[in-house]
């Protein structure tokens, strides 16, 4: 295991890059704790990959450095770094079987082999292929040689950190939330340092001790689950965790009171906001009303089962609020509250800390 450093990394795909925007990879300074599970998390082409790429060692930053447990690693090949990978889609060799391509990690390094038959057999109960073991990887299908490519990643104990890119992409439904489980036990079980790539952000909250939420090259938030919820620190972090997203609306701020669709709103404590100013609420702290508040005209009413999402329109703008499932909605809705505990301010897209406190 070890702990990893990114030393004012950054990465630009171009020979000679100008300016902030033509890097992928924007300026880091992380250190990511010895033995911790990390999710890294964003759309598509935020730079999640990238990051990874350049922790393996399979890409060779544009500026900076990544050092194992103190030790520069930045120039060292992928197989000196001690690491594992499993890829987006599943990279195997058809011609050995099952037992041969989870044993061949082990047998490269040369384990006994009284070792490696345990230690195969312990992951073919993991990832639920003990009855396939001798069989050929030719011919299975994209899930079961996905789940052949994680297990040979996880099979060594001995490495400096897991790296995961995707894994579960083409795994079904039920796998992945089994596999995620395995990955998580076999995480507490040997204290291995995990790295996650995914943009599901249900793999990442489930599979992570501390998730990295990446936007446009940059980590905007690291973050345990309940803090991503309750305070993200980027507007990006507020709407792309939770399911509805935080909703976000222009706002005036003067101390402890907002001015939000031409209403005052209470915000709980003192603010100093400039710039492009927004008030962030999630949906689990707007309440319906008939008379005070906000004025709002319910659009929709969505019953997802456990509960009711109402979308609701404020000032031109789409809002959602969660109702219980068996709370009735009053045709004569004609206003939203927001309680104060649940409100962010931001300025210019970043979480503002209420005057005379510690940003969290």
């Amino acid at each position: 295991m070890a702990k990893i450093t990114l030393d004012n990394l950054a990465h630009s795909y171009l020979a000679k890059p100008k300016s902030e925007n033509d890097f992928a990879l924007k300026e880091l300074n992380h250190d990511w704790a010895d033995g911790e599970a990390y999710a890294l998390l964003g759309a598509s082409g935020c730079g999640k990959s990238t990051l990874l790429n350049i922790i393996s060692g399979l890409l060779h930053p544009s500026q900076g450095r990544i050092l194992f447990d103190g030790k520069d690693v930045t120039h060292a090949p992928t197989a000196e770094r001690n690491i594992a990978q499993v890829f987006q889609f599943p990279v195997v060799y058809d011609t050995m079987t099952v037992r041969d391509n989870l044993a061949f990690p082990l047998r490269n390094r040369g384990r006994d082999e009284a070792y490696i038959v345990e230690r195969v057999q312990e992951i073919a109960r993991m990832i639920g292929m003990e009855d396939m073991l001798n069989r050929k990887a030719r011919g299975l299908t994209a899930d079961a040689k996905q789940k052949i490519s994680l297990g040979r990643g996880m099979v060594r104990k001995d490495v400096n950190a897991l790296l995961f890119d995707e894994p579960l992409t083409v795994i079904d439904p039920h796998m992945k939330w089994e596999l995620r489980t395995q990955l998580k036990s076999l995480h507490h079980e040997f204290g291995h340092t995990m790295i996650y790539v995914t943009h599901d952000q249900t793999e990442a909250l489930t599979f992570a001790d501390k998730v990295v939420v990446m936007y446009d090259g940059r980590v905007v938030q690291i973050g345990t689950p309940q803090e991503l919820f309750e305070r993200p620190a980027h507007t990006f972090v507020g709407y792309f965790i939770g399911s509805p997203g935080m909703n976000v609306l222009p706002a005036t701020v003067s101390g402890r009171v907002a001015q939000v669709a031409g209403q005052t709103v209470d915000l709980g404590a003192d603010y100093t906001a400039t710039g492009k100013v927004e008030l962030g609420v999630r949906p689990e702290f707007v309440t319906l009303s008939q008379n005070a508040g906000i004025p709002a005209r319910i659009r929709r009413v969505e019953d997802v089962g456990r509960h009711k999402i109402v979308r609701l329109e404020v000032a031109g703008q789409e809002i959602s609020a969660i109702a219980g499932e068996a709370e009735d909605i009053p045709a004569d809705i004609c206003a939203v509250q927001f309680a104060p505990e649940g409100i962010n301010i931001y300025a210019n897209d970043w979480r503002v800390t209420p005057n005379g406190k510690a940003a969290a």
